[in-house]
């Protein structure tokens, strides 16, 4: 049986597909959530979610919480001695997870599949999959977090096409994912979102308050016990507003009692930073997918934080939509990972669907810039494949020499947004040689292709000479093999063929061509107006701009001939 598990940042869960549909699996506790905490005693047992939180609150140092913040990084985590990489306790929870699931199975579970932030990138989700691996699970897949509710909300079974928008605010990450749905394909058109924005730091606002209101104490005074103590109330005081627009917190710090009312409306003035940070992940994805507010037909409320009123209230105003949340927004990552499982076991009572998806971040290469004094400035970053393209995909960039007898051309495989190469994250490097000749006579044709399961395959050809150089980077740790890659690439071959090339496109070009010589003023005017748009569509290289454009020059020909 393969499950699904949300690995939060602040909970985590799993779930399992039946006959009626997916189902949260309770932990040893007979709870849905897990708290994503680990702690380690001196003796170096170690403990899960709910002990490790109230052991957190006891013995602060020997605790560790929201490490999924840092997956990806070498940051190390010191409990009672030992130290652990952000993946190494988030293994932990895995087993815990595993563990319980096993439990309540009564079977053992070897495969999952696990989801992440859109917004992860592929360092993020190769220590994600290292994580489920380490606890002795296979992983089937890794789905990003607002895909998966998306499915868990259904909306591939609805029947009305549409476009829908995933707002997803957990406890330390927020993503924004625009889906577009037609027939039984979920295409996801763009995602945007903040790894370091989340419940975490709702609660910290609080908590901030609860320090200007009393200047007396002093935090730096505080020892990690009495402000983990802190955290807690404010925690519950924020857990206060789901139900009353007055909230309360007690802490009693040394032998004084610290107490403090908030109303809902000066807390929510409090977190406009923190609401302006929300819009910009918006305003990008809508951007990046070319949608406009008006065009969402559906908000999809996802992630513990919006359980917030204010939250949902800010959202309804944003999209003048009143948000879905019929779904509880803790468990609904989870039920949809427990679906895209049970996709992958072919099981009879599910209906397939289509998921496509998207290069969270764009992959380019380093190339050097004439500036205006003739001089060349290397570190700049050239995008060759952009963040948001529908994949699998495949994209083209011919480089030139910059140098007199200049014989190698490198070529650092790179992923990121910034403009300036050092600021990405570097995937690999290539090496190419090329013959002898005056600067910017040699040229190479770089091509990248990118593949669902993470595969990016980088072929550079040297023009002059047609020699061709391929190597194949696994950015997501991938378990297939050297064959099964091989395979894949030969599979995506059609991807390189430009679209200009193909035959559909190629004749509709010659007959706009014939036209044009066979025409004279305002009507050659127009022709050559025609043909540059559908040339223009062509070189975006996405078939669904491709597809109405062909659509709309095929009509301007038939009339054109009439």
């Amino acid at each position: 049986m393969i499950i699904g598990i949300d690995l939060g940042t602040t909970n985590s869960l799993a779930a399992y597909y039946t006959e009626d549909g997916p189902k949260i699996i309770p932990n040893r506790l007979g709870k849905n959530l897990t708290p994503s905490v680990v702690s380690v005693d001196e003796n170096g047992q170690v403990f899960i979610g709910e002990t490790a939180k109230e052991r957190m609150l006891l013995y602060p140092d020997t605790a560790a919480s929201v490490f999924k913040r840092s997956m990806g990084s070498e940051k190390i985590y010191e409990l009672s001695g030992k130290k652990f990489l952000p993946e190494e306790l988030s293994a932990l929870v895995l087993k815990a997870l595993k563990e319980d699931a096993e439990g309540f199975l009564g079977e053992e579970v070897t495969e999952a599949v696990i989801s992440v932030p859109a917004y992860f990138n592929d360092e993020r989700r190769r220590a994600t999959k290292r994580a489920g691996e380490l606890a002795g699970l296979k992983v089937e897949r890794i789905i990003s977090e607002p895909t998966a509710a998306a499915i868990a909300y259904g909306l591939y079974q609805n029947r009305e096409n549409g476009k829908f928008l995933v707002f997803d605010l957990g406890g330390g990450t927020f993503d924004v994912s625009i889906l577009e749905l037609f027939d039984s394909i979920i295409e996801v058109r763009a995602v945007a979102g903040d790894n370091f924005l989340g419940g975490e730091d709702f609660t910290k606002v609080i908590e901030q308050i609860f320090f200007d209101k009393n200047p007396e104490l002093d935090r730096d005074s505080l020892n990690e016990k009495e402000l983990r103590h802190i955290t807690k109330q404010a925690e519950n005081l924020k857990l206060g507003f789901t139900d009353k627009r007055v909230s309360d917190m007690t802490c009693r710090i040394g032998d004084k009692t610290y107490e403090m009312s908030l109303s809902i409306e000066e807390y929510e003035a409090k977190c406009d930073e923190l609401l302006d940070r929300i819009r910009q992940p918006i305003k990008r994805s809508l951007s990046d997918a070319n949608i406009r507010l008006k065009d969402i037909d559906r908000v999809v409320m996802v992630g513990g934080a919006t359980k917030l009123s204010f939250i949902r209230k800010f959202v309804g105003k944003l999209f003048h939509n009143l948000p879905d949340t019929s779904i509880n927004p803790d468990e609904a990552v989870a039920l949809g990972a427990a679906v895209q499982g049970a996709m992958k076991e072919r099981k009879d009572s599910i209906k397939e669907v289509i998921l496509t998806d998207v290069c969270p971040f764009t992959l380019g290469t380093e190339v050097v810039l004439e500036k205006e004094n003739g001089r060349f400035e290397d570190g700049h970053f050239c995008p060759i494949i952009e963040r948001n393209t529908t994949i699998p995909a495949s994209r083209t960039e011919r480089l030139y020499t910059v140098h007199d007898n200049q014989t190698q051309i490198r070529c650092k495989v790179l992923q990121g947004e910034s403009r300036f190469a050092s600021n990405n994250v570097q995937l690999g490097e290539i090496n190419i040689r090329v013959p002898k000749a005056e600067a910017g006579k040699e040229a190479v044709d770089v091509t990248y292709t990118y593949d669902v399961n993470s595969i990016l395959e980088v072929e550079i050809k040297v023009i002059s000479t047609g020699e061709v150089t391929k190597q194949i980077i696994k950015t997501n740790a991938t378990d297939m093999t050297e064959e099964e890659i091989k395979e894949r690439m030969e599979a995506l071959s059609y991807l390189k063929i430009h679209p200009k090339d193909k035959e559909e496109n190629k004749l509709l070009l010659l007959r706009g061509e014939r036209l044009y010589e066979e025409s004279i003023g305002q009507e050659r005017m127009q022709i050559e107006y025609a043909l540059r748009n559908f040339e223009k569509a062509l070189d975006t290289r996405e078939d669904s701009v491709i597809e109405g454009a062909r659509r709309e020059f095929k009509e301007f020909l038939e009339e054109f001939t009439e």
